[in-house]
């Protein structure tokens, strides 16, 4: 065999190797497509949020600059797709009062929802001792003397889309439940126990994805 014979066998080689990574690109392109036409098809909407009642069992904020609270709050999610289903993964549910965070996070179990299904949570959230800044504390010593204090019950995690066999990369979940605590007064709650209050609330949450 000759150099000539040996170059030219290379270089049938090399084309052949751009043809077969030529098909690759292109196959993956169609496939990409194909995906983004039928996604666009779906057009999948959130998740939606609903929390639906909050037992009060402690709230303690006498001590200066420190909060201990324990609910527990019971949450639902409806999938509101026809065809689209959704794995929640890595959820934690917490409370905060003026976006600082009172109690710890909680973890929810991952799950998959189904088309149009809906699924509860009733976790338990505390804290106790929980640092709050000085003008939040005198904030809400005020509110909890006035008879009610506002606070937002949050949800992060993250889900993934599921079409036909397709599941998507995952995506930030942020939910953000407001809930009015009244004191002083049971009349606008059940009691469930010696210290502990039950308030129907059944508010919608607002769900970022």
């Amino acid at each position: 065999m000759t150099a000539k014979d040996c170059g030219n066998h290379g270089k049938g080689r090399r084309q052949r190797i751009r043809r077969l990574f030529g098909c690759l690109l292109v196959f993956l392109l169609i496939v990409l497509i194909t995906i983004l036409i039928i996604w666009a098809i779906l057009r999948p909407a959130k998740p939606r949020f609903i929390l639906q009642d909050t037992t009060v069992y402690a709230f303690n904020a006498s001590t200066p600059n420190f909060l201990t609270s324990n609910f527990q709050v019971t949450v639902s999610t409806r999938n509101p797709n026809d065809r689209i289903g959704i794995y929640y993964d890595r959820l934690v549910i917490y409370a905060t009062y003026r976006n600082q965070q009172t109690t710890l996070r909680t973890a929810l179990p991952p799950t998959y929802q189904g088309h149009n299904e809906i699924n509860v949570w009733s976790p338990f959230i505390y804290g106790n001792m929980v640092p709050i800044a000085p003008d939040f504390s005198v904030a809400l010593k005020s509110e909890q003397a006035a008879g009610t204090i506002f606070m937002v019950i949050k949800i992060d995690g993250r889900v993934r889309w599921k079409v036909g066999t397709f599941v998507s990369g995952r995506y930030h979940l942020n939910v953000r439940c407001p809930a009015y605590i009244t004191f002083g007064s049971k009349n606008n709650g059940v009691s469930v126990g010696e210290n502990a209050v039950k308030y129907q609330l059944v508010t919608r949450c607002s769900v970022s994805v």
